[in-house]
C-alpha cells in the first residue's frame, strides 16, 4: 500500500462502522481495512467488538504495545495531548497567556532526576515499552498531519494541533496520582491558628482521623504565618486538571494554529496570576466538601468456596472524577507470551486493572501519606538562600521559557529547595514553602508499575512486581487460576518522627528517614474468612505493627467499606450477578444511622410532620425514584452538618470548619454529650430538616410522592470545553445518562457538586472477574470507548452503566470472533 493512499484508508476506519453504538453493533457490520505504519516490526491487527473494545494482536511484544499506542490516539486523541499538555506545562503554547503560571507550576513537579535510574526503577524494558507506545501514538499524529479531516472537533474549534510525545513523557508527568494529604496540611494549619480554646476539638469534628490521634504542631511552627490559600492556590495550579474557558487567541479563526512567536520577555519568579482565577482554569478538589471523602474505589476477591461456580470472583470499581471521555479505556492485548485485557488511562502503556491467563487483579486507593509541607526562612540579605541546621543554603533555580500563544515567549524560574520545588515565596516575609512529596522520587510515575505485575503469572509474582509499586499507594486484589485469592497494599511508605499532619519547618529537624520496606505492611493470603474487601477505609488491623507507624491517617469514609463487607460476609455462595449488584449497592449507612436518630425526635410542625414520619419508615436505600432519598440528601450534604457546625462555633471558626466530616457528624447527634443537650440535638435536627424540605419544595414541588432523588441528581459527563460551548454543541460534546441513584458514601459511588447535585465522580468503569472462565467476566465503561464526539462510541456506554448493568469482557479468539464488528490489518511500513 502506497503512503499516500494510507491517509484515504485510515480515514475510512475511524469514521466507520467501529464506532456504531453499542445497543446496533452486530457482527454482520465486521469489515477490515489494511494499511501500512511506520515503527511496526511484523503484521499485526486491532478486531474492534460491538461494544468499541480493541483487542489487538501482535507478533512481538513491543508490537503490542506500538498499537496500543496507536489506538490510543486513534480512540482518545484530543483527551490524551491536553493530558500530556497540562503535564508537561505547554497549556500556555495552545491556548494563551492565562496559562503560564500554570505551566510553571506543572513543570515544577515534572520528575527531574537521572532518567537512567528512573527507567530501571520500574523493570528492565519500561524504557522499551513506552518508546513503542508512544512511536505508536505518534504514528497516528502524523496522519493527522497528513490528513486534517482525521483531527477531532476539539482540535479544530481550539485552533492547535496534537503535539508528538517522547518515551519520557510517560514517567515524567507525575500530577495525576490523586495525592492530597499536603492541601489538608494547611488547612489544619489554619485551625491551630483561628481556634484558640480548643483546635484539637474543632479539627476533631472537621475531619476524621485514623488510627484515632490529637494532632500537634510541631516546635517552631507559627501557624498563623501561613498563607494558606496562596500555597493551596500553587498546588492547585501544579496538579489540578484543567477547564478550558475562553477560546485561546486566534481560535476563532477555525484552523489549526500556526508557527508560535519566539521573541521572549523575562517576567519576575513571583506567584503572579493570570487574568483568570484558578478555579476558572482547573478542576480543584475542594478539601471542605464531599469530594474528597467520596473519591476512591471499591474492590474484592470471594474464594472459590464461597461461590456459586467454585471459582475465585475478583471485583472492582475505581471511582474517579467524571467527565467526558471516560478516564479507563478498556483494551486487549496479545503477543508472544502476553494475553491481557481489562483498563488503564488512555495516556499510559499497559493494563493496571485487569487480568491476564493466569491471574486476575483489581485496585482501590490505599491512603498512605505521601506529601509534607514545608516552611523556610530566607536570607534578608539574598532571597536565593534559606536556612538550614543554622546555616544559608542555596536555593537551586531552573530557568526555562515557556511559549505563548498569541503573545511573546516568557522565562519562568522553577525555585527547589532540598525537599523540592517551592510553591510560594513572601519576600516581604523572608518566609517560602515547597513540598516534599514521594511522588517526585524515583518509580514513582503513578500507575506505570502496572507494567510489571500485569505480566505476573502467580502471587509471588505479582508480589515481587507490587514490592516495586511506588504511586499512588494502592491496594491490590489478586486471584488465580489455581483458586487463591489475595491482598497486599503497595506504594512508598515514609518514616516521618512526627505526626505529618501539619507543616514543618524545613531547617533540618523535620526530616523523613527513608521508606519503609514492604514486608512491614499487612497482608493476606487465602485468608479463613473467604474473601477480601477494601474501600479505601484504613484496613491496617489494630493488631499490626504497621497500625501505630503512622502510615497515612486521612483515608475515605468507611461506609462502603462496611456496607460490602456486611453484605458480602452474609453470603454463602455468591455469583457473578451478584458481585454486579453489589457494585450498584445503593444503602446508605450514614442515611441509617441518620434515621435511627430521627427515630427519637418528633414535631408538631404540621408541614414538617409528613416528612419526618416518611423518613422514620425509610431503609436508607438511596434510590434514583425515592423521595426520602431526595430528602435526605439535600438534608445531609447541605443543611444538617452545617448546623451543626454552626451550633457549635463561632461564625468565623464554623466557616472554616465548613460542612464537617461525615462520621464526626453522626457521632455528635449520635451521641451529642459535650457538644448539645439531646433536646438542642433534636432542634438541630428539625430546624435543618426545615431548611432541606423547603428547598426540595422549590425543587420538585409540593406534592411529596412527586420528590425523586434522580430529578436533583443527574449523570451529567463534562467536557474540558463545557464553558466555551453552545446550548447546541454541549449535546455533542457532554453526556447526561439521566436520572441516578446513590451517594459518595454508598458503594455505589455517586458524588454530587456542592452547587448542584449532578454527579462528579464515581466508578470510573467496572469491572467482575470469573478467575478461570474468563468469557464469563462483564464490565462496564462510561460514558464511552470512542473520544470522539461525532462518534455514538462517545456515549452508548452512559446508559448501560447508569442502570447497573454490564457487557461481556470477552476474551478467548472465539468469543471475540463473535462480536467483532470491524478488524483493522496493520503491515509494517516500507523503509525508504
Amino acid at each position: 500500500m502506497k503512503r499516500a493512499f494510507m491517509a484515504v484508508a485510515v480515514a475510512a476506519v475511524f469514521t466507520g462502522t467501529s464506532f456504531i453504538p453499542a445497543s446496533a453493533r452486530t457482527a454482520d457490520a465486521t469489515a477490515a481495512d489494511t494499511f501500512e505504519v511506520n515503527g511496526l516490526e511484523k503484521p499485526g491487527s486491532i478486531s474492534i467488538d460491538k461494544w468499541g473494545i480493541p483487542h489487538i494482536y501482535a507478533q512481538t511484544l513491543y508490537d503490542a504495545f506500538f498499537l496500543q499506542g496507536f489506538n490510543a490516539a486513534r480512540d482518545r486523541l484530543f483527551q490524551i495531548d491536553l493530558w500530556r499538555k497540562r503535564g508537561l506545562g505547554e497549556m500556555a503554547k495552545d491556548f494563551g497567556p492565562d496559562y503560564v503560571e500554570g505551566d510553571r507550576m506543572a513543570r515544577a513537579v515534572l520528575f527531574r532526576g537521572d532518567m537512567y535510574r528512573e527507567w530501571l526503577a520500574y523493570g528492565s524494558d519500561s524504557k522499551r515499552v513506552a518508546q513503542a507506545f508512544t512511536a505508536g501514538i505518534n504514528e497516528y499524529v502524523k496522519m493527522t498531519k497528513a490528513d486534517p479531516a482525521l483531527l477531532p472537533e476539539e482540535f479544530k474549534k481550539l485552533g492547535y494541533q496534537p503535539s508528538l510525545w517522547q518515551a519520557e513523557d510517560v514517567v515524567r508527568i507525575r500530577h495525576h496520582g490523586l495525592t492530597l494529604n499536603a492541601k489538608n496540611e494547611l488547612d489544619r494549619a489554619q485551625v491551630f491558628c483561628k481556634v484558640k480554646d480548643d483546635p484539637v476539638k474543632a479539627d476533631w469534628l472537621r475531619r476524621e482521623l485514623s488510627p484515632t490521634i490529637d494532632p500537634k504542631l510541631v516546635e517552631g511552627l507559627d501557624p498563623c504565618s501561613i498563607p494558606v490559600e496562596k500555597i493551596k492556590d500553587a498546588y492547585d495550579l501544579a496538579t489540578a486538571t484543567p477547564k478550558l474557558t475562553k477560546l485561546p487567541p486566534g481560535a476563532d479563526q477555525a484552523k489549526p494554529a500556526g508557527g508560535q512567536q519566539k521573541k521572549t520577555e523575562k517576567i519576575s519568579a513571583a506567584n503572579t496570576k493570570g487574568p483568570l482565577p484558578v478555579s476558572a482554569l482547573y478542576e480543584i478538589v475542594k478539601n471542605d466538601s464531599d469530594t474528597e471523602r467520596g473519591l476512591g474505589s471499591n474492590n474484592w476477591v470471594i474464594g472459590g468456596e464461597r461461590t456459586t461456580t467454585g471459582r475465585p470472583i475478583l471485583a472492582n470499581d475505581p471511582h474517579r472524577s467524571h467527565g467526558a471521555p471516560s478516564l479507563r479505556y478498556i483494551s486487549h492485548l496479545n503477543a508472544p507470551g502476553l494475553s491481557v485485557i481489562g483498563a488503564g488511562e488512555p495516556f499510559l502503556p499497559g493494563i493496571s486493572i485487569g487480568h491476564n491467563d493466569q491471574i486476575g487483579f483489581g485496585l482501590t486507593r490505599f491512603y498512605m501519606d505521601q506529601e509534607d509541607m514545608y516552611q523556610y526562612e530566607i536570607n534578608p540579605e539574598n532571597k536565593n538562600e534559606y536556612k538550614y541546621k543554622g546555616r544559608w543554603e542555596s536555593i537551586e533555580t531552573v530557568e526555562e521559557e515557556i511559549e505563548v500563544k498569541g503573545g511573546p515567549a516568557q522565562k519562568v524560574a522553577l525555585r527547589f529547595t532540598r525537599h523540592g520545588p517551592i510553591l510560594y515565596q513572601d519576600e516581604g516575609s523572608h518566609t517560602a514553602w515547597a513540598l516534599r512529596a514521594a511522588w517526585l522520587d524515583l518509580g514513582m510515575a503513578p500507575y506505570f508499575g502496572s507494567m510489571d505485575y500485569m505480566r505476573a503469572t502467580n502471587w509471588d509474582e505479582f508480589k515481587a512486581a507490587m514490592n516495586r509499586w511506588g504511586a499512588p499507594g494502592e491496594n491490590q486484589v489478586f486471584a488465580d487460576a489455581d483458586g487463591n485469592i489475595a491482598w497486599m497494599p503497595g506504594g512508598l511508605t515514609v518514616k516521618r518522627d512526627w505526626d505529618g499532619l501539619t507543616p514543618v519547618p524545613g531547617d533540618g529537624r523535620y526530616e523523613w528517614s527513608g521508606y519503609r520496606d514492604m514486608d512491614e505492611l499487612p497482608s493476606l493470603y487465602n485468608p479463613k474468612a473467604g474473601y477480601i474487601v477494601t474501600a479505601n477505609e484504613n484496613n491496617i488491623p489494630p493488631e499490626h505493627p504497621a497500625f501505630k507507624k503512622g502510615v497515612g491517617y486521612e483515608w475515605s469514609s468507611d461506609f462502603r467499606a462496611k456496607r460490602l463487607k456486611r453484605i458480602i460476609g452474609a453470603s454463602d455462595k455468591s455469583s457473578v450477578a451478584d458481585s454486579e449488584a453489589w457494585q450498584n449497592d445503593k444503602v446508605s449507612l450514614p442515611a441509617i444511622r441518620t434515621v435511627t436518630v430521627l427515630q427519637q425526635v418528633n414535631t408538631d410542625d404540621q408541614k414538617l410532620k409528613p416528612v419526618v414520619d416518611m423518613l422514620k419508615k425509610w431503609d436508607g436505600q438511596v434510590t434514583a425514584d425515592s423521595p426520602e432519598a431526595a430528602v435526605f440528601e439535600v438534608w445531609f450534604s447541605r443543611y444538617l452538618r452545617k448546623a451543626v457546625v454552626d451550633r457549635a462555633f463561632d461564625p468565623e471558626i464554623a466557616k472554616m470548619i465548613g460542612l464537617a466530616d461525615p462520621e464526626r457528624v453522626l457521632n455528635v447527634i449520635e451521641k451529642p454529650d459535650g457538644w448539645f443537650t439531646e433536646a438542642e440535638r433534636n432542634q438541630i435536627m428539625l430546624d435543618s430538616l426545615g431548611q432541606a424540605v423547603a428547598e426540595v419544595r422549590e425543587k420538585l414541588g409540593d406534592d411529596m410522592q412527586a420528590w425523586k432523588w434522580g430529578t436533583l441528581h443527574q449523570a451529567v459527563f463534562l467536557h474540558p470545553m463545557n464553558a466555551l460551548l453552545s446550548a447546541e454543541e454541549k449535546k455533542t460534546f457532554n453526556v447526561n445518562a439521566g436520572p441516578i441513584g446513590g451517594s459518595g458514601y454508598t458503594p455505589m459511588a455517586t458524588s454530587y457538586g456542592e452547587k448542584s447535585y449532578n454527579l462528579t465522580s464515581g466508578a470510573s468503569f467496572r469491572m467482575v472477574l470469573d478467575v478461570g472462565q474468563w468469557d464469563s467476566s462483564t464490565v462496564i465503561n462510561t460514558p464511552g470507548q470512542s473520544g470522539d464526539p461525532r462518534q455514538p462510541g462517545y456515549r452508548d456506554l452512559a446508559p448501560l452503566w447508569a442502570k447497573g448493568e454490564y457487557i461481556p469482557l470477552t476474551f478467548s479468539k472465539e468469543k471475540i470472533k463473535e462480536n467483532t464488528v470491524k478488524v483493522l490489518h496493520f503491515e509494517p511500513g516500507k523503509k525508504q
